[in-house]
């Protein structure tokens, strides 16, 4: 692995994002100035800290609170990350103060809006590009189901899988049960083939305690990473895959992930009527050196 001479390093900070405890949540890194960072020194960057993904920001010169973003896994460049977006809002509010943003993204332009509650705590709210849902080919199906060692009669017959798109593609597949999402043991090099194939980031793997809480967790074997533990590029896709399967134009959703890897996180999705981007908020904690 190639390592940067401390002279030509650029600023790294370490936030866990959709959580306020260091420990929980899913740690992102942020290098809040990019500028003259070429593309194979950022991925040895992402390499080196071994996060899911590290967010690279440059400042936009003469627009104020603007960045141009990439996001690296570990792997390779990925086209939008929701967690490291909510972690590089939240430690850029830090040092500029809470307020509107607007990151540049692979995929197009993402608004971030960064909130301080009374004690302090800042959140993060960002509002997706406009999604996408589609159809899963049954023999890709299929063969997503082998890979993950799960049967067709564990799905959930009322939620039917799709790929679902708001920044980057999941494939959306829903557990008729609590124990089926927290079994997860999957052919990683299997399950990598078919996503590099299908042009999938993570899967979305559900289970729905009621109609505005889920459960989620989200394999990651193309970034090299066994399980994502807060996913928020995900969680609008996922945002807008239940408006097209079940016609709720608007309403805040509650998801809880990570609680199976020991990083208890959490995420909420929002949608609202007359705008088909899905909004996903959470809180971000800096993780001490």
């Amino acid at each position: 692995m190639t390592s940067l001479s401390p002279a030509a390093a650029p600023e790294i900070l370490r936030y866990s994002a959709f959580t306020t405890d260091p420990a929980g949540g899913n740690p992102a890194g942020v290098v809040p100035d990019a500028t003259g960072m070429g593309e194979a020194e950022q991925l040895a960057v992402a390499a080196e800290l071994g996060y899911s993904e590290t967010a690279f920001l440059i400042p936009v010169a003469g627009r104020e609170r603007t960045y141009a973003v990439r996001y690296f896994s570990p792997k390779a460049e990925v086209p939008f990350c929701g967690h490291a977006t909510v972690a590089s809002a939240v430690a850029l509010a830090g040092r500029i103060g809470p307020g509107q943003l607007l990151f540049e993204t692979p995929v197009g332009a993402v608004p971030v809006e960064v909130v301080a509650d009374g004690g302090g705590a800042l959140a993060a709210t960002l509002t997706s590009v406009s999604p996408a849902v589609e159809a899963v080919a049954g023999a890709d199906l299929t063969e997503a189901l082998a890979a993950l060692a799960w049967s067709p009669e564990e799905l959930d017959p009322d939620l039917p899988p799709r790929i679902a798109f708001a920044g980057a593609r999941h494939l959306v597949l829903a557990a008729r049960t609590r124990r089926r999402l927290a079994d997860l043991d999957y052919d990683f090099e299997r399950l990598a083939r078919l996503m590099t194939r299908l042009d999938l980031t993570t899967l979305q793997l559900v289970y729905r305690e009621s109609a505005e809480v889920f459960h989620v967790r989200d394999p990651f074997p193309v970034g090299g990473v066994v399980e994502d533990p807060a996913t928020g590029a995900a969680a609008a896709a996922f945002g807008a895959y239940l408006r097209e399967l079940t016609g709720v134009a608007e309403g805040v959703l509650t998801l809880h992930q990570g609680q199976d890897l020991g990083r208890p996180g959490l995420l909420l999705v929002e949608l609202r009527a007359g705008d088909d981007r899905v909004r996903v908020t959470g809180r971000a904690v800096r993780i001490p050196d």
